[in-house]
């Protein structure tokens, strides 16, 4: 399996390469046509590259012109034929590949790269040919009465592209064939599609743009995602920067963000059961303003906009009905169901660096946070609102005071966020803060 200099996700944001030519509108794309006429595409869009790699790919394959025209018709929903143009398949990959000859060789800046789906700095991983081979045509296989019925012939052409251009080639055609034949799947095959895309070092926008998944109804109760989410979330983007946008414009980005593999709307989902919590449970203002203030480390105080900290919760909530109202229409928040498990927990881990959280100041741009009063507004969302919410906070002043941490209590944080079903990069998010001298 021939691998890109740098991991595909670096270099695209989309999909890319033929797969990705068959995913523009057919205005857009060049139709590359032989003879008199220029043969070199009107502008290099991006991935246009990786279309001159495509088609050697598919010229050095062995496989039947017409097997390749099959795989092609189906991908790009029979918009664009060669042959209409007086060409022959063949001699249009030729011309795209004389377009687009291989650069020369070089070496990749470094040996370990941030993966497209994990935040992890890991080796570039190894990937064993007949391995994915056989990981993709499982996948052909598995929806093999679906393309029959969106493109016949298709299978077999798919089947003979795995076998004779490779894996990856052929996963993002299987890929672009479903799109474009309006193929729906299921989550549990669409989260194999993703898992099979990180390997390849995919963007996940080559799995899930255009790609048609029965989702499972919404449900806050279902942890399905890796990464931090609700009120713990947004106070998070607060805390960077974004100062270019306007306090709500970072709401709505942040109740848009559902994780790979989620329901759409999740996101909206989970934080509009946050902040229905706190605004409706009996915490005073102040307690919830400090609340905020120590999670988020902006200063961001919500008087500051002729409003208490209760209307900057609605404000939030209205934000998160709006997408939902867009994107899950049927979806109708019940009441947020009482939790006490877990609850003793994260008190005894609390209290446990309480004389710690004493000694430090969340220091915002306006105003400071005792660290004590962080830990009674803590204390008062674990055992009069939601453990789950309040350890989720408290995981978030950890990281605003800067705390260290030793390794044995990162341990036991990590049990915790087992216990309430956080995905392991919510609670690793902290990991920066183990000491080893503790």
């Amino acid at each position: 399996m021939t691998r890109p200099d740098e991991p595909y996700y670096v270099m695209y944001d989309g999909d890319f390469g033929l797969s990705g030519l068959a995913g523009r509108p057919a205005g857009s794309r060049p139709p590359m046509p032989a003879g008199e006429r220029s043969p070199v595409p009107q502008g290099d869009a991006v991935g246009d590259q990786q279309v001159g790699v495509d088609a050697r790919s598919l010229l050095e394959s062995g496989l039947p012109d017409e097997v390749i025209r099959t795989l092609w018709l189906a991908a790009d929903r029979g918009r664009f034929d060669p042959a209409g143009e007086g060409m022959t398949v063949r001699s249009w990959l030729t011309a795209w590949s004389d377009a687009f000859p291989p650069p020369p060789p070089r070496r990749p800046r470094h040996g370990k790269y941030i993966s497209a789906i994990t935040p992890d700095f890991f080796a570039r991983p190894v990937l064993v040919e007949t391995e994915m081979r056989d990981a993709v045509l499982a996948e052909v296989g598995a929806v093999e009465a679906d393309l029959m019925r969106a493109a016949p012939g298709v299978v077999e052409a798919l089947r003979s592209a795995v076998a004779g251009a490779g894996a990856d080639l052929g996963f993002r055609l299987l890929l672009r064939i479903l799109k474009a034949g309006s193929v729906r799947v299921g989550k549990a095959r669409h989260d194999r599609y993703v898992e099979l895309s990180d390997s390849f070092e995919y963007c996940y926008a080559v799995v899930d743009d255009g790609l048609e998944v029965d989702w499972p109804p919404l449900d806050t109760d279902r942890r399905d995602g890796t990464w931090n989410f609700g009120l713990s979330e947004l106070a998070s983007r607060f805390a960077g920067e974004w100062h270019d946008r306007t306090r709500l414009e970072v709401v709505r980005e942040t109740a848009g963000s559902d994780d790979v593999g989620q329901t759409p709307g999740t996101a909206a989902a989970l934080l509009l059961e946050d902040v229905t919590r706190l605004h409706g449970s009996p915490l005073s203002d102040d307690t919830l303003t400090t609340l905020w203030l120590a999670a988020s480390d902006c200063g961001l105080r919500p008087d500051r906009f002729g409003g208490d900290v209760r209307q900057w919760l609605e404000q939030i909530a209205e934000v998160c009905r709006e997408r939902l109202r867009e994107v899950a229409p049927d979806h109708d928040p019940a009441p947020a169901r009482a939790r006490t498990a877990g609850a003793d927990e994260v008190l005894g881990e609390l209290r446990d660096l309480a004389s710690e959280l004493a000694s430090r100041t969340v220091q915002p741009h306006w105003q400071g946070v005792p660290g004590a009063d962080a830990a009674r507004a803590l204390e008062e969302v674990v055992t009069r609102v939601d453990p789950d919410l309040g350890f989720r906070l408290f995981l978030r002043v950890l990281i605003a005071l800067w705390m260290p941490l030793t390794a044995e209590r990162y341990a036991r944080f990590e049990a915790l966020g087992e216990r309430f079903g956080h995905g392991k990069y919510l609670v690793s998010e902290i990991d920066q803060f183990i000491r080893s001298d503790l």
